[in-house]
């Protein structure tokens, strides 16, 4: 039906008879002449029919936006004062010879084009409508030029792409499974694989020493906008290879994608240890476009008056940090109040500032509420620490360590965008050296995940000191989003059970959920490490869309619905009895409540 897609004509098919098929972007009649916005895949062309042919020119008359057509017809070049610059076949259009309504197209609920107001639910409610739009037609064949792209550097190297199964057993990968009942297993259930973790280590095992796999994840949690209830990742493993060669490899193939898909060179990536990025950034994924930094003081305040400083600064848990935020003295007391209220919301119990007006004069050039308990020398310190200049404003986070790195790790970012702070740049990194554990309420959890090796410890080590294991961990991220983590993985079943222990998974859990783990790792398992990306979070920043919602072809709503096909639907109650399965009533809000 077609010889050629609309957006590849070009003045090297000028004379030539050409078949046609898509869509109406747009019917113009103008006085006897009609143009065609014809859209494909590929792009835009425009078509342009005359009254010399009546029957054809009568059936262009009826077309309108998003009917479905074939077109015959002569390429030529456009009329000097017709050329379009701002569009890939701007200087061609066809000479309409024939005409076919492929079919037709009934008012539309969407509105199509590049101003589109339409809301989120009826964009995923009409997704293949939606999907015709060249904005997100763009993004769908950009995901396929990158999966292309990492299988063809993948297949380069050496790995092989081996798929896992979708139907396994729960792993504590930090989230809810979503679980599918066994119909030959009542009341057994299979979970959908989170990642495919423990049968990449199994594959290890096996002698696949490169490995990797594109593939679907699931994770049964609450969404943002770059989380979604399935997803994609570019999944590797690879056995011999210490962190830092699965970080070379995997940041020279992210490097590759860049350089060959948006001609962008990311350069190299520098890396920074875990408790930096927390202590300067507040934030394990760091957006270094980003200049402000968070800056601590608790030294200088340890012996003020100010309770609200003291306590914090002489308390071991406790931090006192800075920001100073260049031109900030400008800001208004509502501007100043909207940014306490913020970071209330990271559990800050307020926002304490000091307006700089006048660096040389000391206490007496500054403006703030706190001033009053601050003495000159203080003061002097606390401009030289930030080094701040006349005009700047120095704001306060005083609490535990927690709540002021989160609290002041946030600030920091909105203060960076609403004062047009972020360089337009790409700033990768890895974070390293992370933490073994997390301890909460006297538990150990785990940073990344159970399978995560320690950094130069026996287990004897690591049950001797749990608290200041540093885990063999790496995550790339990138203008502050995290494009993937991974680590160097347990390959000694002693150190395996150790972990386990350290996370209160008993023997006896142990043996149920990953007795096979534990068995395999007896017979001559190699040292392996690998790392994951999230396909849909690096495709979103590749493309610039504010949600991965943006760059997959049919995602689920934040409440993990589809609009388009209105699933989750309701079980058949027979096919309910046949998995041995009774539904219980959800409780009412009010009995919740």
């Amino acid at each position: 039906m077609r010889t050629h897609y609309c957006g590849e004509i070009s003045t090297a098919q000028v004379g030539e008879t050409v078949n046609l098929v898509g869509w109406v972007n747009r019917r113009r009649d103008l006085g006897g002449v009609i143009f065609l916005d014809l859209r494909d895949r590929e792009g835009l062309l425009q078509v342009v029919y005359d009254p010399d042919l009546a029957e054809v020119f009568e059936t262009a008359s009826k077309l309108r936006n998003e009917f479905c057509v074939q077109v015959k017809g002569l390429v030529r070049n456009r009329p000097e004062s017709q050329i379009n610059k701002g569009m890939r076949t701007g200087e061609v259009e066809v000479l309409g010879k024939e005409l076919t309504i492929l079919n037709a197209a009934a008012p539309l609920p969407l509105n199509m084009d590049d101003h589109q107001t339409n809301s989120e639910e009826a964009r995923l409610k009409y997704r293949y409508l939606d999907l015709r739009r060249p904005e997100m037609n763009q993004r769908l064949i950009f995901r396929s030029k990158v999966t292309a792209a990492v299988r063809r550097f993948m297949d380069s190297e050496g790995f092989l792409d081996i798929e896992t199964p979708m139907l396994t057993r729960a792993t504590p990968e930090g989230a809810r499974d979503y679980l599918v009942p066994s119909r030959t297993n009542k009341s057994r259930f299979f979970a959908l694989p989170q990642s495919p973790q423990l049968f990449k280590q199994l594959l290890m095992m096996s002698g696949f020493d490169r490995y990797y796999q594109i593939v679907k994840c699931f994770r049964d949690e609450d969404l943002r906008a770059d989380r979604q209830p399935e997803f994609t990742q570019i999944d590797i493993e690879t056995s011999f290879m210490s962190a830092d060669e699965v970080m070379a490899k995997t940041e020279e193939m992210v490097v590759s994608l860049f350089k060959e898909l948006l001609n962008v060179d990311l350069g190299e990536f520098p890396k920074m240890s875990y408790a930096d990025a927390m202590r300067r950034f507040g934030s394990d994924k760091p957006d270094l476009r980003n200049p402000l930094e968070l800056v601590d003081v608790a030294d200088v305040l340890k012996d003020v008056e100010f309770k609200v400083f003291s306590g914090p600064a002489n308390d071991p848990k406790g931090r006192v940090a800075v920001i100073c935020l260049p031109g900030g003295a400008e800001l208004s007391r509502k501007q100043i109040d909207g940014y306490a209220d913020y970071v209330s919301v990271y559990g800050a119990r307020g926002l304490a500032w000091m307006k700089v007006k006048d660096v040389a004069a000391g206490i007496e050039g500054v403006q703030s509420p706190i001033a009053k308990f601050l003495n000159a020398e203080v003061v002097e310190q606390l401009l030289a620490r930030t080094n701040a200049k006349d005009g700047d404003i120095i704001f306060f986070g005083a609490d535990s360590n927690t709540v002021v790195t989160d609290a002041m790790g946030a600030l920091r970012l909105k203060l960076g965008e609403d004062r047009g702070l972020v360089s337009d740049e790409w700033k990768p990194l890895w974070v390293v050296d992370f933490p073994m554990f997390e301890e909460v309420d006297g538990q150990f959890h785990a940073l990344h995940h159970p399978f995560t090796a320690p950094r130069n410890m026996t287990p004897e080590e690591l049950a001797a000191d749990p608290a200041n294991a540093i885990s063999d961990a790496y995550d790339m991220v990138l203008n502050g989003c995290e494009l993937g983590g991974g680590s160097v993985r347990i390959h000694d079943q002693a150190m395996q059970a150790q972990v386990f222990k350290l996370l209160g998974i008993s023997d006896e859990e142990a043996s149920e959920k990953f007795g096979f783990l534990l068995e395999a790792l007896r017979y001559g398992t190699p040292p392996h490490a690998g790392l994951a990306f999230g396909l849909d979070r690096m495709i979103m920043l590749m493309t610039g869309a504010a949600s991965i919602r943006d760059v997959m072809a049919f995602p689920k709503t934040t409440t993990a619905g589809c609009p388009l096909t209105d699933a989750p639907g309701e079980a058949n109650p027979a096919q309910l009895e046949e998995l041995g399965i009774q539904l219980i009533a959800a409780k009412e809000d009010s009995e919740e409540a």
